[in-house]
């Protein structure tokens, strides 16, 4: 049999679920016309016992955090610092999608790998390690890794993902000092 008379192979590849472009581009115009708009997430945690507790984000959405077991939770949820990454890579892949819709690229994949580098010698301020400061604690690296398919050559779907990054509001979070302050309620 000679390779000239075997039916070609066809890869389909489907698209992921687009957003809507249209509307994206009135949000853009929006934030070029009002550079300084923001808008608030509120969240309200409620301590459940132990290191568990039920986070109600907006009217319809809970997370539950937890402990591992070596930390003294009941390993029924995600740590806090793996809650922390999970909204990086939420935020990066929200990012990525908006580029790649930008730049009228339709994806077939993407998923998105973190690392962070977290360690807690001060026992959460309960008598650890006391000499420590606020840059020593929390996170002291975070690696992560984009796989992203499309219908865009490896140099364009890079630059979607280094661009998306550049712009990513949690990315920039963790990069950046925030002002931050505390109070009782």
């Amino acid at each position: 049999m000679t390779t000239d008379t075997l039916d070609p192979v066809t890869t389909v590849k489907t698209c992921l679920r687009p957003i809507d472009g249209q509307g994206l581009a009135a949000f853009a115009a929006a934030g070029k016309a009002n550079p300084d708009r923001r808008g608030t997430n509120k969240v309200h945690t409620v301590m459940e016992g132990q290191y568990r507790s039920i986070s109600h984000v907006g009217e319809k959405h809970t997370v539950v955090v937890d402990e591992p077991l070596h930390l003294f939770g009941q390993d029924t949820a995600p740590a806090p610092g793996e809650i922390v990454l999970s909204g990086l890579g939420g935020c990066i892949a929200v990012g990525v999608t908006a580029v790649a819709t930008w730049k009228g690229v339709k994806l077939s994949r993407l998923e998105v790998f973190l690392e962070g580098d977290i360690g807690n010698p001060a026992a959460w301020g309960a008598g650890g390690a006391l000499e420590m400061t606020p840059p020593q604690m929390g996170f002291q690296a975070v690696r992560v890794k984009v796989l992203v398919e499309g219908d865009a050559p490896r140099e364009v779907l890079e630059e979607i993902v280094q661009h998306a990054n550049f712009y990513s509001p949690v990315a920039n979070t963790i990069r950046n000092p925030v002002p931050f302050t505390i109070s009782m309620a």
